[in-house]
């Protein structure tokens, strides 16, 4: 029986709505997430802006929250970028060892690997991407293999928990919006909260007795003023990032190593290229239907398309797969024979 793709998906990633909306699997922490954005603006809606002169305040941290809630929806229930697993390792890559075996007739052949890496020229600069033994692919330059969501996704940033997914090439955007949006909503709410003491003053003569009468303005403003260390160096950060073309897991992977800035196009076009630049279409099909084989793999959607293989051949390898079982002792076989 056919099933849908987010059935039958081989990553640790949960799907909600039929396969619409994808999350990593600890997505339990958009819930403390929420909280902590949520709950502040409440209490600042309800208590200090209706303080205020004016209820501008509080329409303001409406609008305010509702952007925020808006991008961290987009960042967590979005795919950042998965390239699809391949149904077979590529056998286009496959050397062979100088040690040979034993094969069942007493033959002598060389032993069939896959090269831990491979060189490709990006921008003129060589560059060695890795081969994934769980994805069966040598991954894109940029690309890494996510521990927690056990997928392989393009130009990966790091894996965030608190909004439960990985950041990559398709939410990065929306993951930097979310992170300055909740930056000028802290700074927002701790203005308004030392300008509702300052009108307390006015009325009461000191500042001991302007807290007294409104206590909770002093709790958002120290609340505001922690989280905003966390949130706004975070938001600098990025803005760093983004300003050289780096990824996260770039600069601490190769921070205080001397190497050449391959995707560095200059301040402007980074920023260009980061916020403003069209986000290419999820390489996945979760709703699409697959079949599974004999030994338990889905036969559907694979990421041959991103190695630049034609339909034809792709049909071809998996055809070949099938007749094979997937045995490179025998692959090996069939071309010395040829050879021969």
């Amino acid at each position: 029986m056919a099933k849908r793709q987010y059935e039958v998906w081989k990553g640790n990633n949960i799907f909600i709505f039929g396969g619409r909306f994808i999350f990593g699997p600890d997505a339990k922490s958009l819930i403390i997430t929420l909280l902590l954005i949520i709950v502040p603006v409440i209490i600042f809606c309800a208590n200090v802006a209706r303080n205020l002169i004016s209820e501008i305040s509080g329409i303001v941290a409406g609008y305010a929250i509702l952007m925020v809630l808006l991008v961290l929806l987009l960042t967590s229930a979005r795919d950042p970028g998965i390239v699809p697993r391949n149904l077979h390792p590529p056998t286009e890559e496959i050397c062979y060892d100088s040690s040979a075996s034993i094969d069942a007739l007493g033959r002598q052949t060389p032993t069939p690997r896959l090269p831990p890496t491979k060189e490709l020229i990006v921008n003129g600069v060589p560059v060695r991407v890795k081969y994934c033994n769980s994805c069966m692919l040598y991954r894109p330059p940029r690309c890494s293999h996510c521990s927690v969501c056990d997928n392989c996704v393009e130009r990966f940033d790091h894996h965030c928990p608190w909004v439960g997914q990985c950041i990559g090439m398709r939410n990065y955007r929306s993951f930097f919006l979310f992170i300055s949006s909740s930056t000028v909503l802290c700074i927002f709410i701790f203005a308004m909260s030392a300008l509702n003491i300052k009108f307390l003053m006015a009325d009461y003569g000191t500042v001991w007795k302007a807290m007294k009468e409104s206590p909770l303005s002093v709790v958002l403003m120290v609340y505001c003023f922690i989280f905003l260390w966390f949130v706004g160096g975070l938001t600098c950060f990025h803005l760093y990032l983004i300003s050289t073309n780096q990824t996260t897991y770039e600069a601490f992977r190769y921070r205080g190593l001397e190497r050449p800035r391959i995707y560095d196009r200059g301040c402007l076009n980074n920023f260009r290229e980061a916020l403003c630049s069209k986000i290419k279409p999820s390489r996945n099909s979760f709703r699409a239907y697959v079949q599974e084989n004999g030994r338990g793999a889905t036969l559907g959607m694979t990421s041959e398309a991103y190695l630049g293989n034609s339909d034809e051949n792709r049909r071809e390898k998996v055809e070949d797969d099938r007749e094979i079982g997937g045995d490179l002792l025998k692959i090996s076989q069939r071309r010395e024979a040829e050879d021969t």
